[in-house]
Parts: C-alpha cells; structure tokens; sequence
C-alpha cells in the first residue's frame, strides 16, 4: 500500500512520541539525571487532630475491626515481622509482640522510617506499640490485629511529633490520630481490603446521560462514547469518552453517598472530585472541585435538569457505603454529570485544571493517533478497491453499486445507533472493547502521574 507523505511522517511523529513516553516510564518516577528532588514544606499536625476527618474505623479510614488475632488463630500467619534496622522497637515484653504486624503497617511503617531520618537525620523511628496480645488495649482496638502502631522518634523530643504525624500520613497509613503529647497513632486497613486500592472511581452501575438522552451505567460505558458533560467555557455538551484510567469489575470499594434535596444520590470515593459550594448560587463559577470527603451536609452540588441547564441542589445527607466495581472514564472535556451531578474526571489531587492540563498530553495523543489511523485506513480501503477494479471492472462496477447501498443503510443504521448513544463498531472491535473489559487496569498514564505527584504536589492538594 502507498502511503502519502503526511501519513508516512504522522507515523514518525507517533512513533517518535512513544518513544519518549517509553523513557519517561523506564525511569521510574525519579525526578531525574542530575536534577535534585524538591521538598515538600509540610505542615504539623495539631495536638489530638486526626486525619481523615473520620473516626478510626469508618469505611473512609482505616474501617471495622475484624477481631483479634492470637498466636494460636489462622490469622496469625498473615502478620510479618518487622526486622527493620532503622526502627527502633521498645518490645517491653520482650516477645517482639511490637515487631508483628500486617503486611500493608509494615509498608507504611518502612517509608515512615526512611523519612524520619530525612526528615531529622542521624533520628530513628520508635515503635511503642504495634500488635498487643495482651489486653491491654479497649475492646475493638485495631492493635488486636497488628493494624495500628503508637510511634515517636528515639530521642523523644515531643516537639517533634505533630510534624511526625503529618509525615505518617504522607507514608500512606490510612489513619493518623496526634492522640497524645507522648506519641502519635497510626493504623491501616486490612490486607484483604480492596479499598486500599488508591484512586477515584465510581462504582459500575452509577449511571451517566448518553447521546439521545439515554441513560446508561458506567460498567456498560466504552471508549468512544459521548456522555453528558460540561465544557470549559461552562456549556452542557455531550462529551467523548476517551479512555478509563480505572477498570475494574469485581473489586469491591468504600464509596461516599451523597444524597441531594431534589433525590440525587452521588456516589463516589472519597478522594475524586465534585464541584461543591457552601452555599446554592446560581452562579457556576462559585462551585470548587474539591474532594468528595470534603462534603458536607448543606453544602450545593450542581445537577442537570432540563436541557442544556443546571442548577443547585443542596445536599442533606452524606454517607459510607460499600459497592461492587470500579470505574473512572475520562472524557474529553475532564467532566461529566453522574447519576445528574457535575463532577470531575480526576481524582487525589484538589485542582481540576492542574489535572486536565496534565492529562492534555494523553488527549492530544489520543485524538493524533485517532486522525492517524484513520488516514491510513482510508488510504488502504481506496487502494483496495482500486486494485479490485483493474482485475475484474464488470465485479468492480457491480460491488460500487452494492457499496453505495451498503452506505445508504449503513448511514441509516449509524444514525439509528447514534441515537441510541452506540457507537458503531465493527465485530473486531467489539471483541477486542470486550477483552479489554475483562482484565482489571489502572492506566499507566495515571500512575506516572500519581508518582510525580507524590514527589512534587504539595501535601495539601495532593492525596495519597
């Protein structure tokens, strides 16, 4: 096949651009040759604060106690010891009951370690108390399970400790109490928990208006599809789905329920992005993306009401729930109305327009190679034809015919199928939409974003 010069040199820019990408990726989320990593100014927690803003065991948090686990239960053998030289373990009891703990604590623990001594160097991590199988806690204690740790630094210095909280939630631990002017506590969730899974997403059937007004849950949503959506000159189009920057169908996850006066019930992680407000206006340049967990009972939501208009609703209730499936599609404009309330694409970092100009990249390499590749296939179904036509003209004459009626009904069924809000897709692609369907992803671009992130944001806008 003959390609046209352009065509021959879109390829080499396509090629040439996953290429770069290829070498970003390879490098890991380092910051780079020669270049000196950023340090982030963090802020000390204040005396008996806890962050999140949830009790312990919330869905939210570090979730429900699940009983205590002895020596002698099958439990036991899903805690691992902690050998870690650079933390320092008072064990009082001398029976490393405090080195014992779960898998994703010990995580959480060891990054801990490493940034105390960056923090203060030449000062080590203490560990006061991790997993008690004495009693010693009240009942529903999460040290029951080797979930959750008191900690200091090994030089007790007390003023330490609210900056050592706040360097405890950047660890990841998913609970951080300053409980007392002595030492800090931590916890986790459990392993088995499938919330630990860091991102935002929607579960599957939360449903989202198509093109002909349709409504249609995420779980049955494909790339190519066009949802209702807010653009950034603030009109309410229909927007495309370009990809999911999260799937997954049998994950089960700890959602937040908002529930709105005019009976819209939003439901979405903690840390994806709602535009909220603290009081109903009509004016939408008043509503801030902020995360879900920042909703709170009187605050206003945007929802869509009649065609191409939105209004304010007040939420009355916000909830913990648990649902099956997760799903983050993110379309082309970076917005999208969800069971008919505004929300983002994005999550874990506070700032909507600093998310959609980090995805620009991803969207404009997307619809290059959608340009691209549809150049190319034109090129090849026009030389295709052409080269049936030399060797049979009468065959070559009777398929025009058949093709001009095959365009006329396809033009009708295409039409039919876009009021429908389907896309029209060959068997192929249905087959290969299907199997990317099967296999749980986070996309890659998210992760590398989600790694910068962690090394550049500032620990106010950015969640981990």
């Amino acid at each position: 096949m003959k390609q046209s010069w352009w065509a021959r040199l879109a390829q080499l820019c396509l090629l040439a651009a996953w290429t770069c990408i290829w070498l970003v990726q390879g490098c890991g989320p380092g910051p780079g040759y020669g270049i000196r990593p950023r340090h982030r100014k963090l802020a000390a927690m204040h005396y008996k604060q806890f962050f999140p803003n949830f009790s312990e065991n919330n869905l939210g948090a570090s979730g429900r106690a699940e009983g205590k686990v002895t020596r002698n239960s099958e439990r036991f053998n899903e805690l691992v010891c902690n050998y870690n030289p650079d933390i320092v373990f008072k064990d009082e009891e001398n029976t490393n009951a405090d080195r014992f703990m779960t898998k994703r604590c010990k995580d959480c623990l060891n990054r801990l370690a490493i940034a105390v001594m960056n923090q203060w160097p030449g000062v080590h991590l203490r560990v006061t108390e991790a997993w008690d199988e004495d009693g010693h806690h009240p009942p529903g204690s999460l040290h029951y399970e080797g979930r959750a740790v008191d900690i200091t630094t090994d030089d007790r210095e007390t003023d330490k400790y609210g900056l050592l909280a706040q360097l405890a939630v950047e660890a990841g631990f998913d609970w951080v109490y300053y409980e007392s002017k002595y030492h800090v506590h931590c916890s986790v969730k459990a392993d088995h928990s499938v919330a630990v899974e860091k991102g935002g997403c929607f579960p599957g059937w939360a449903r989202v208006t198509v093109a002909g007004g349709r409504q249609r849950s995420l779980s049955s949503l494909a790339p190519g599809d066009r949802v209702l959506a807010v653009s950034e000159t603030g009109q309410v189009v229909f927007s495309q789905v370009l990809l999911f920057l999260h799937w997954d169908q049998e994950s089960s996850s700890s959602f937040l329920s908002l529930e709105t006066v005019d009976n819209h019930r939003l439901t979405l992680t903690p840390n994806h992005l709602v535009f909220l407000a603290a009081q109903c206006r009509l004016d939408t340049g008043g509503y801030r993306a902020q995360f879900a967990s920042r909703a709170r009972p009187g605050d206003c939501v945007l929802i869509h009401t009649a065609p191409g208009q939105v209004h304010p609703s007040q939420i009355i209730s916000v909830s913990v729930e648990e649902s099956v499936g997760v799903y983050a599609p993110l379309t082309q404009s970076g917005t999208l109305f969800v069971e008919g309330v505004l929300v983002s694409s994005y999550a874990l970092v506070e700032d909507h327009r600093l998310a959609h100009r980090a995805f620009g990249p991803l969207r404009l390499l997307l619809s290059f190679s959608q340009l691209l590749w549809r150049g190319v296939a034109n090129e090849q179904q026009t030389s295709d034809g052409n080269a049936a036509c030399t060797g049979t003209p009468f065959l070559c004459s009777t398929r025009v015919i058949k093709d001009k009626a095959d365009a006329h009904v396809s033009e009708q069924t295409a039409s039919k199928r876009d009021n429908l809000s389907e896309p029209l897709r060959t068997g192929g692609d249905r087959k290969r939409a299907s199997v990317r369907r099967q296999t749980p992803h986070v996309h890659w671009y998210a992760r590398l974003l989600y790694s910068l992130g962690c090394l550049f944001l500032d620990s106010n806008s950015f969640q981990t």
